[in-house]
């Protein structure tokens, strides 16, 4: 994982088209112009060495999405997230990539939530030791409700491997 670069705008802009990685987003594609002004949003609101923020993920020097750690919008608690290339899913990249964000937070109550249908991204929650807390209906346009998930700090280093 590393830090944006304005160039990452149009690997975004890749990742975002695919209609199977916008499956369980409730969003759309986005347009340069937009991803660009996100990458500078980004950058200023998470200064290079926070421990909050987006770091693109690359696999062999290859852009394959990216992770966050981050305020949640709605309640403020740390919040996971991560969206992956579908070249990337499957083997174990998410699970890795959030692990090694975890360790930017290691005594704090972590979250991430995910659409109710979106079992592999549960998966990598369970497999995180992450546990269901609650579901909500979805804000968005998502076609489904969504899930929260909650790693503890008595149990964040109980998680299966």
């Amino acid at each position: 994982m590393r830090p944006f670069r304005p160039e990452d705008a149009a690997n975004l802009v890749e990742l975002n088209a695919d209609p199977a990685v916008r499956e369980f987003l409730g969003e759309g594609p986005s347009t340069l112009q937009q991803m660009t002004d996100w990458i500078a949003l980004i950058s200023s609101k998470f200064p290079l060495g926070s421990s909050r923020g987006f770091w693109a993920a690359e696999e062999d020097g290859k852009f394959v999405g990216w992770f966050h750690l981050r305020p949640s919008r709605d309640t403020g608690e740390t919040e996971l997230g991560y969206r992956l290339a579908v070249s990337a899913w499957g083997r174990g990249l998410a699970t890795e990539g959030s692990r090694a964000l975890l360790q930017l937070a290691p005594n704090e109550k972590i979250i991430a939530r995910t659409m109710i249908a979106n079992v592999r991204s549960r998966r990598v929650m369970e497999k995180l030791g992450m546990s269901a807390v609650r579901t909500f209906p979805y804000s968005g346009e998502g076609p489904d409700d969504e899930v929260e998930y909650v790693l503890s700090v008595e149990t964040r280093f109980q998680a299966p491997s």
